[in-house]
């Protein structure tokens, strides 16, 4: 990674079809490996209620910060590789997936392309996401809101995110 600059990076992982956990630790393992990013700090996992589309099963979900040379958009195009080695399966908005990579946030940047928006923008509204945001990055400021994740979590309600209780291989 020499000669090109650091950024540092939250991404938001979900899982609620197949073996969640699994899955979710083979994109921690395979992010580990990628030659463009290092100092992968992971979450604790947590299980939790789905949201938009209710009747399906619920989510692992966790956060990574990570340090990485990749532009937001090579960001984006090795997490939608990656989706697709793991065997994501798209079927319709907000439906069950076997793994969700979310650019949460990069640096302080503002980007705003019909493929990628950042600082994402529905982030502040869900606690399945600031809960495991907030284990490893509290003080992180939304560059729109100009709060941090901590503060954005206390304006919401936890209900539905809880401490994921099983064994978690990779962390």
């Amino acid at each position: 990674m020499e000669n090109k600059p650091y950024h540092s990076a939250l991404i938001g992982v979900g899982s609620n079809i197949g073996n969640r956990v699994e899955i979710c630790c083979a994109a921690i393992e395979r992010l580990r490996q990628h030659s463009s990013i290092e100092d992968l700090e992971v979450s604790p996992f947590f299980e939790t209620d789905p949201v938009g589309v209710t009747d399906q099963p619920p989510f692992i979900n966790l956060v990574i910060r990570m340090k990485t040379t990749l532009s937001p958009h090579e960001l984006l195009k090795s997490l939608k590789t990656l989706e697709k080695e793991l065997g994501r399966v798209y079927r319709y908005r907000w439906g069950p997936r076997e793994i969700d990579l979310d650019i949460l946030l990069y640096d302080d940047a503002i980007v705003e392309m019909d493929d990628l928006k950042i600082p994402h923008p529905e982030m502040h509204k869900r606690a399945f996401v600031l809960v495991p945001a907030c284990e490893i990055s509290p003080e992180w400021k939304h560059p729109l809101l100009k709060k941090t994740l901590a503060q954005l979590l206390g304006e919401l309600s936890r209900e539905g995110v809880l401490p994921y209780g099983g064994s978690i291989p990779c962390v």
